[in-house]
């Protein structure tokens, strides 16, 4: 849909404990807290927006996909945010990030690509005018 913007989550539903470790791939709806450590893919529904949060002390160690994404802590691979994406100052991510609208603060740091994807727009179909 065109110019189709979700906000983020005013509220996290679910959280990940500091003292906790997940082997395998994490899919949430609504708001999502990391604060301990994640070995696998973390993802949003796809079809509902989700707010990501990794605090200081957390650490990703997969492909992180979802609307809106809060970095504080560590995300070994690529991050994907299909609107806003902010990284904090003690935020470390190693893999090519993928946003809408970035906010990075000094101290952050990035080892990879930062790509910016622009708001999808409807193509025009063009046809050529029959000359009879």
């Amino acid at each position: 849909m065109f110019n189709k913007t979700s906000k983020p989550q005013n509220r996290i539903d679910s959280l990940i404990g500091a003292t906790t470790r997940i082997e395998g791939n994490v899919i949430f709806s609504g708001g999502l807290r990391v604060d301990g450590m994640v070995r696998g893919n973390v993802a949003a529904l796809a079809d509902q927006p989700g707010t990501l949060v990794v605090s200081s002390e957390a650490r990703i160690d997969g492909e992180v996909q979802a609307a809106h994404i809060v970095v504080n802590g560590t995300i070994n691979g690529p991050v994907h945010a299909t609107e806003t994406l902010e990284l904090q100052a003690g935020s470390r991510v190693k893999g090519d990030v993928y946003y809408k609208t970035i906010e990075i603060h000094q101290g952050a740091v990035v080892e990879g690509r930062l790509v910016h994807h622009a708001a999808e727009m409807k193509g025009v179909e063009l046809k050529l005018a029959s000359s009879t």
